[in-house]
């Protein structure tokens, strides 16, 4: 019975379970908060009709998260903690801000119908947060499945800071554009539409050096004009999505006509025999 008892108490400490590790990764989730904290600056810049304040926060708000995903990945501290809350994040910085920026600085005169028009880019943003959660483990590293949602931001935000370069802030055509960026981007951000991710790149590893000179000629064409640049950047990857769809899709077409047209070759030597 003393065994029993002895035995008992000796096996109890090595079945209890290890408590989960308490805390969050500090810097990874400091960067996410500053995104967070530009898109907040943008909602309310956007409130009191600084647009071009509104649209570099935006801005900015995509280079920390950029940043905050590479860094965790770099020092290997990835976290469930810090995957939902670069969610959140996203939604206030690349959902909500470049909403209410769109619908403050060219659909405000739509009325009723404007304030729909940004919701729906909204919305749309949000299911397209939610479905890369459920399918961040599921989908291809190397593909975004539908437009990834700072890109949208980046597009609208560039495209405010473009029109107030050329002086057409006040330009009738923007109107046409707005409407035509809600109903675009909204799609395109639920569709099924493949983007690059640029995961597979690397910082830490060695690259090719024209790699390098190709990112230092990049650094200097923003950098001599950073409204134009950034809009043609933006526009090019969103525009990069369904041209790549388009010619995956002829591809997929050529190499099955090709083989059909083998097998049918084929057939008749099989039937001779």
């Amino acid at each position: 019975m003393l065994d029993n008892e002895i035995h008992s108490g000796d096996e109890e400490p090595t079945k209890r379970k290890k408590r989960p590790k308490k805390g969050v990764y500090l810097l990874p989730n400091l960067l996410t908060s500053v995104s967070l904290f530009g898109g907040f600056y943008a909602i309310v810049a956007s409130f009191d009709g600084n647009f071009v304040h509104a649209a570099i926060a935006v801005i900015i708000s995509g280079v920390f998260d950029c940043l905050d995903g590479r860094v965790a990945r770099l020092t290997g501290t990835s976290s469930k903690f810090g995957v939902e809350y670069d969610s959140l994040a996203d939604l206030i910085a690349f959902g909500l801000a470049p909403g209410l920026l769109i619908f403050t600085w060219g659909l405000r005169s739509f009325g009723r119908y404007g304030w729909l028009a940004a919701f729906l880019y909204v919305v749309c943003a949000a299911l397209r947060l939610a479905r890369f959660n459920v399918q961040v483990t599921t989908v291809e590293n190397k593909r975004f499945n539908g437009l990834p949602v700072p890109a949208a931001a980046m597009l609208i935000s560039s495209t405010i800071l473009l029109y107030n370069h050329f002086g057409l802030a006040d330009d009738v055509s923007k109107y046409i554009v707005v409407l035509g960026y809600v109903y675009l981007l909204a799609f395109l951000m639920v569709s099924n539409v493949k983007y690059h991710s640029f995961k597979e790149l690397n910082l830490s590893q060695r690259m090719p050096f024209r790699l390098l000179v190709g990112a230092i000629f990049l650094l200097i064409a923003v950098a001599a004009e950073p409204p134009l640049m950034l809009f043609l950047l933006s526009f090019l990857y969103v525009m990069s999505g369904p041209v790549t769809t388009l010619v995956d899709r002829r591809r997929r077409r050529l190499a099955k006509a090709a083989r059909e047209e083998k097998k049918e070759k084929q057939e008749p030597k099989l039937n001779h025999r």
